[in-house]
């Protein structure tokens, strides 16, 4: 929703990497974990944000994307990173059904285990982090708007 705004507010085409996945593969997202598993799932997503090369774009990228990192290294050389930083209690809030959304959570792994794993790739790989949990939808895009102009990269 927010890097719609965004690439609206900036005049960019908006990419949604997980549909581009989909696009390619012809399977939604948690149709491809189950036939290819989660290794094969991140391969997949690794070598498709690899190939993204837009120009003038916002690209919202599955959480999952940071475990690549070709592709973490390529959209850093392409873009600025944003990270929109969400604590574990709001994103508990948010998230609905995480198999369903094609959240790659292997058997043995809590949101939790996954939410600690994450957070310091994505610390590493952002240009900009945003804290996102007090923000409604306008305030975070005027958020990440206002700190990209005053990214100097």
């Amino acid at each position: 929703t927010v890097g719609v705004i965004v690439a609206k507010a900036k005049g960019y085409q908006f990419i949604d990497s997980d549909l581009v996945i989909q696009e390619r593969e012809g399977k939604l997202l948690h149709e491809i974990i189950e036939t290819e598993g989660i290794d094969g799932f991140l391969q997949i997503e690794n070598e498709a944000n690899t190939s993204l090369n837009p120009n003038r774009a916002v690209i919202a990228t599955g959480g999952s994307v940071i475990y690549g990192k070709e592709a973490m290294e390529h959209l850093r050389e392409i873009g600025t990173v944003v990270y929109i930083k969400v604590s574990y209690e709001e994103i508990m809030s948010r998230l609905k059904n995480a198999k369903q959304r094609g959240v790659t959570l292997r058997d043995d792994q809590t949101i939790l285990d996954l939410y600690k794993e994450r957070c310091p790739l994505y610390e590493k790989y952002a240009h900009i982090t945003v804290d996102g949990d007090t923000l409604d939808i306008e305030g975070l895009v005027n958020k990440i708007l206002d700190s990209l102009k005053k990214y100097k990269g």
